[in-house]
């Protein structure tokens, strides 16, 4: 954990380009990040999604390989795919239910809450229901990139890739299951990375925020 402040990391970290395949990133490390996508709030608290760490040299090619060939994928030490449910199931919930009622009691506002969700997700679609599955894990993306920037570790958040690929590399659809975006972590290359000495750019905040007072 680093001594910069907020404005400091978000300044530090940037969408590595070029990581050094030389350089790991320590274990501790990459569970200080994971800690920070389990501790991302999530709508309900339902935690929609799944972690899947990828380490293993030939599962990483196959995955770069889906992925337009882009070097973060094998460069990195670590790639967290982020895979959401493919859907809302009573089971799911009820799941969810169990883990409130074993942290806070058996007290009728969790039933009720819980009983109201599966009543209004478990009879929509499929897609609906994955769609809102995988915003709740951009919220934990977005956990993640600020913890690795914490831990002075890069990364890189990807949607360039064939999710149906990598759902069968991983045989993520037959744990109900679908890939969402991927981040690979490692150390920055300063040789090889061209992005890497360009100012950041970003709208200015008149541009992008507006104030309703």
């Amino acid at each position: 954990m680093t001594q910069k402040t907020l404005s400091d990391l978000l300044n530090w970290r940037y969408a590595t380009k070029k990581m050094d395949p030389a350089k790991a990133v320590p274990q501790e490390k990459v569970d200080a990040i994971l800690e920070a996508v389990r501790m991302a709030p999530t709508s309900s608290g339902t935690q929609p999604f799944e972690v899947i760490v990828v380490k293993n040299p030939d599962v990483l090619a196959d995955i770069r390989k889906a992925a337009s060939d882009q070097s973060p994928i094998t460069d990195g030490s670590h790639l967290l795919v982020f895979a959401a449910w493919d859907n809302y199931t009573n089971e799911r919930i009820d799941d969810v239910t169990k883990l409130n009622v074993e942290a806070r009691g058996e007290i009728p506002l969790i039933h009720d809450y819980y009983g109201n969700l599966k009543a209004n997700y478990v009879p929509r679609d499929a897609e609906v229901n994955y769609a809102h599955a995988a915003r709740q894990a951009y919220i934990a993306l977005g956990f993640a990139l600020i913890a690795a920037a914490d831990q002075e570790v890069d990364s890189t958040p990807m949607e360039g890739f064939d999710p149906d690929t990598v759902d069968k590399i991983l045989g993520l659809r037959e744990r109900g299951l679908r890939s969402v975006v991927l981040l690979p972590l490692g150390y920055r290359d300063p040789t090889g990375d061209w992005l890497l000495q360009m100012p950041k750019v970003r709208k200015a905040h008149d541009t992008l925020i507006t104030h309703v007072d």
